[in-house]
């Protein structure tokens, strides 16, 4: 591979990185904690320290701790110990993507209680207030079953296919 090559290519990588991190930013959560998802995807070796984290994505160690901390709480990435090294290591967890469908089902859940709670506390108000909340608490049972559908044929389909690590 060529200088040009590489360097079109370390430039492929960058832009993924940063759609990545851009993508996140859109979902409500830090851009560094989507860079840092992105580029546990393409990067060889699959696990990486956080000083690893910190040279490839040009970011402070502080923001790294912070990122792989929100990434581990959202079950998207975890930390391992690695024989002969005394850092920790962090990769993609398999399960990654059924954790955040999990926590959208969980979100579903508590939307759709909150409304049922609306409902019982305004009882039998005028239609206009009941319509408003009986529609998202029927919104939301909606999804939450849509979705717990949803991941387990997800389930079902992944156990068919072959996890590579």
């Amino acid at each position: 591979m060529d200088s040009k090559d590489f360097n079109d290519s370390y430039d492929q990588l960058s832009t993924y990185v940063e759609d990545c991190g851009l993508l996140f930013e859109r979902w409500g959560l830090p851009r560094t904690a989507g860079r840092i998802w992105g580029w546990l995807h393409v990067c060889n070796p699959p696990r990486q320290t956080a000083q690893d984290l910190v040279d490839a994505l040009h970011v402070s160690k502080g923001s790294v701790s912070m990122n792989t901390r929100l990434l581990e709480s959202l079950g998207l990435v975890e930390r391992i110990g690695v024989p002969m090294s005394r850092q920790g290591h962090y990769r993609l967890r398999d399960d990654g993507f059924e954790a955040i469908l999990s926590m959208r089902i969980k979100g579903a859940k508590e939307a759709r209680d909150i409304a049922e709670r609306g409902l019982r506390v305004i009882g039998s108000a005028e239609p206009l207030r009941t319509n408003r909340l009986e529609r998202q608490r029927d919104f939301y049972a909606f999804m939450v079953n849509e979705l717990e559908l949803l991941l387990r044929d997800w389930q079902e389909h992944k156990g068919k296919s072959p996890v590579v690590r």
